[in-house]
């Protein structure tokens, strides 16, 4: 029987199947928690550092799969009705969509959040991953969690899929719009805008599918897949956006021509 006290902390064991590798780890992450016990410090962390941590992680989630709906948006009014972009597209507008994805990303949250630690934990209380998150949570639960798996399971499923389904329909009309276009330049052009969204979304949703809509957790496959999708997306995130930028691709170009020149030399 487990012990019927409250866990007051818990213990992160962190990425599995990465011993001796810490190091190598300390260097690739920014997160302190994370840099603090990889250094060789105590990997506890407490209960209400654990709530922040599910929070912000899902809230930042949430809010990033809203601004990608909201950018879809945006790019549908901007190519589909380019002589009335600046007055759909407002400032007030703006301003109300970007507090929006903010607001809804923070209820989402809360509820994500408020349905794990209603949950009663009173041990084990090591977490079989590098931070906490709502699939290894729920296995430290000293309760029945099948409901409560299926509710996280429609609501974490539900928002990402409405948010695509919402960037699907938006995109179609784009589409349909950009073919209507007579100039293959023209149509260039309308598929480069678009090009640099798209890539960033199928990096922010991907990760979303094979972690929470997969029927048994992989412990291995979820670690590797938030790794690339906290470390390596952020990192290619600016790439992505700048390489539509002309003098960022002729600096790129400047520097790929010179290391070549030097490693012919």
């Amino acid at each position: 029987m487990r012990n019927a006290s409250a866990v007051t902390e818990f213990i992160l064991l962190g990425i599995p199947h990465t011993e001796d590798l810490e190091t190598m780890l300390f260097v690739l992450f920014l997160s302190p928690k994370m840099l603090f016990y990889l250094a060789g410090n105590s990997r506890a962390i407490s209960y209400s550092g654990c709530v922040s941590q599910l929070f912000f992680y899902h809230f930042l989630g949430c809010t990033e799969c809203f601004l990608y709906t909201v950018m879809a948006y945006d790019h549908f009014v901007a190519i589909c009705y380019p002589l009335h972009y600046t007055i759909i597209m407002s400032h007030r507008v703006c301003a109300i969509l970007a507090m929006g994805t903010s607001f809804f990303g923070c209820i989402q949250a809360i509820f994500l959040t408020t349905l794990t630690f209603q949950l009663p934990y009173c041990g084990p209380s090591e977490v079989d991953y590098y931070f906490c998150d709502i699939p290894v949570m729920l296995k430290l639960a000293c309760a029945d969690t099948s409901a409560l798996e299926m509710v996280g399971l429609i609501s974490v499923g539900l928002m990402p899929l409405s948010c695509f389904l919402l960037i699907l329909i938006s995109y179609s009309f784009i589409v349909y719009s950009i073919l209507q276009i007579r100039s293959t330049e023209g149509q260039r052009r309308a598929f480069s805008t678009c090009s640099a969204h798209l890539t960033a979304i199928l990096l922010s949703f991907m990760p979303v599918v094979l972690i929470y809509l997969q029927p048994t957790p992989n412990p291995w496959l979820n670690a590797t897949v938030q790794v690339l999708n906290n470390l390596v997306t952020p990192m290619l995130n600016p790439l992505i956006y700048s390489l539509r930028n002309k003098e960022v691709k002729y600096s790129l170009r400047k520097v790929l021509e010179e290391m070549a020149l030097i490693h012919e030399k």
